[in-house]
């Protein structure tokens, strides 16, 4: 087991661990996601904040140039057309510190994301009825 690791047991937990203009980015993304997902719920998950509901919705993290942004690859899929200026692959976005953060597209990611896990949900419960 690594023993340099370092656990978080919460997103400002998370948050704290970065310098301030990174924390105002982190604190930006979270304010855009619980806008757009106000019923989504707040964990770590895989040592990165994330928002569930019904299943998770997205995660983000602070690396050395970049914000990660991970809305699975139907959430990428979706906005591939808006995508372009942000290197991506599979289920990922970056963002890099010195450009402004695309908060209008975010919120419209996160908002695509909690469609698809309520129509999956729906039809999980009519499913099992």
């Amino acid at each position: 087991m690594n023993e340099n690791k370092v656990t978080v047991g919460s997103i400002d937990e998370y948050i704290s661990m970065f310098s301030p203009e990174v924390q105002v980015m982190l604190q930006s993304i979270r304010q855009v996601i619980h806008e757009s997902a106000p019923d989504a719920t707040e964990k770590i998950s895989y040592q990165m904040p994330t928002f569930e509901l019904h299943g998770n919705l997205v995660h983000f993290a602070a690396f050395k140039n970049h914000i990660g942004f991970y809305p699975t690859p139907s959430g990428i899929e979706a906005f591939q057309e808006e995508l372009n200026e942000y290197h991506k692959s599979k289920g990922t976005l970056q963002f890099p510190y010195d450009k402004p953060l695309p908060y209008d597209l975010i919120s419209r990611i996160v908002k695509y994301r909690v469609n698809s896990n309520m129509e999956k949900a729906d039809r999980k419960a009519k499913k099992n009825k």
